[in-house]
């Protein structure tokens, strides 16, 4: 079995301490094989938030951590460098590659940077990137998870949040669903749901889950809904996927299950 923990969302600059520890527990009790953090990482990617961020993925219990950036990650007041050099705070503390993938035997995740210095927050998904993630979903092997990680949303539950899906969403669903995609795993609006595309969209032909995550250790919760964070756990052998949302209990100050889904996958 092979397990990911997703989170999004951390913000650090407004990071709660007691739920950052909780969090590093939790991956220290589980001891996932990847976690990805999609997006959003910082409050205003300021160098010192960032090196903040940067020790806590060091002291995160899984062999590799998967970053893509969000629109907080770029910066706001500062417009010189976020005309010229948008994402140099980002690359000084977690590398050069804005894009990441990984690739074992179980998982391939392919990571999309969907930030725009001239959008603000609004996240953007190009033709050329559509295709290049497609290609690669196509060249999966046949008993892999395959993921892609964006930050804005593709998918939405409520009117309010319409603004904030991702510019080319559709092209892209259609497209990586096509491809073979299994989930698309986003944050963005800070609330976590899982819901299947092939029942949102009538060109989606075979199960395509959203799995969005809510804010992993913020203070900027919403709606008054707890911190949170995903574990995925996935079975090759049976293509059986499994995702546990753990939200962060005040009470025992631990991340404890609030929901299990199980994915059916094609």
């Amino acid at each position: 079995m092979s397990v990911i923990l997703h989170l999004s969302d951390t913000h650090f600059g407004t990071e709660q301490p007691q739920v950052a520890t909780a969090l590093l527990q939790l991956a220290h009790e589980v001891r996932p094989d990847l976690a990805i953090l999609s997006g959003d990482v910082t409050q205003r990617a300021r160098r010192a938030q960032f090196s903040v961020a940067r020790s806590f993925l060091d002291s995160l219990a899984a062999p590799v951590k998967l970053v893509i950036p969000g629109n907080h990650d770029i910066p706001l007041f500062n417009i010189f460098a976020r005309a010229f050099n948008p994402y140099g705070n980002y690359r000084r503390a977690l590398g050069r590659e804005l894009a990441p993938q990984f690739s074992d035997q179980h998982a391939l995740v392919i990571g999309v940077n969907t930030t725009r210095p001239w959008r603000h927050a609004d996240g953007e998904v190009s033709a050329r990137q559509i295709e290049r993630v497609s290609q690669q979903l196509k060249g999966a092997l046949p008993g892999q998870l395959r993921v892609v990680a964006v930050h804005q949303p593709v998918y939405v539950e409520r009117e309010s949040d319409k603004e904030n899906l991702l510019h080319g969403h559709r092209q892209a669903i259609e497209a990586w669903a096509a491809a073979g995609a299994d989930l698309i795993l986003s944050g963005h609006i800070h609330l976590a749901y899982i819901r299947n595309l092939q029942e949102k969209f009538q060109n989606v032909t075979r199960p395509v889950w959203i799995v969005s995550a809510g804010t992993a250790v913020s203070k900027r919760i919403r709606e008054g809904k707890p911190n949170s964070v995903n574990l995925i756990r996935y079975e090759p052998a049976q293509r059986a996927c499994k995702v546990e949302r753990m939200d962060f209990d005040a009470a025992s100050s631990r991340f404890i299950m609030a929901e299990t889904r199980l994915l059916a996958l094609s």
